[in-house]
């Protein structure tokens, strides 16, 4: 069992955590093995975030008054949350994958930009396309228009060129 002074300490680094971080999901575990919290964990630092196990009363202590509190309180079980990282669909789509392949790795809820989601609205989030398909998606619809412009603008002169080969190859400017 901790020590008080360590729990007071872990509350101060826990607040400060979420302090920083705009994204918050809320898991629970029970039943992965070591091996398997490894891959979890490993996967959660590729995206730039940190994955943590947290007593829940110190996870309620540290939430108090911070917009993580609804989601932080009247946890029940073994609990876990990923937070940081600067993109939170990739950090969501990470998990899920995670948890299709581990089934007792379950969401309890999750905080993004200060709204709450619950379980249905995790998977909402899951489903959006990733910020490199936005980026992807805008860079394609800024350059169609431009293509097709410049395909228009070489037209007429294309056509006149053809033009020209089928008549000299048809002899139509032979010199008298």
């Amino acid at each position: 069992m901790k020590e008080k002074r360590r729990k007071e300490d872990d509350v101060k680094q826990l607040r400060a955590d979420l302090a920083e971080s705009p994204t918050v999901f809320v898991c629970t575990f029970e039943g992965l093995k070591v091996q398997e919290d490894f891959e979890l964990r490993k996967r959660v630092r590729a995206q730039g975030a940190s994955y943590r196990v947290i007593q829940n009363r110190l996870a309620h202590l540290a939430s108090q008054g911070t917009p993580y509190e609804k989601a932080l309180t009247g946890l029940r079980g073994m609990t876990s949350i990923a937070y940081g990282g600067d993109d939170p669909l990739a950090l969501i789509k990470a998990l899920v994958a995670y948890g299709k392949d581990h089934p007792v790795f379950e969401f309890k809820s999750g905080v993004v930009e200060g709204r709450v989601l619950d379980l249905d609205g995790l998977n909402a989030l899951s489903k959006l396309p990733s910020k490199q398909d936005l980026q992807a998606k805008i860079l394609f619809l800024i350059q169609s228009p431009a293509q097709q412009l410049v395909s228009v603008l070489k037209g007429p002169g294309r056509d006149l060129a053809l033009l020209i080969k089928q008549a000299v190859e048809e002899k139509k400017f032979a010199a008298e």
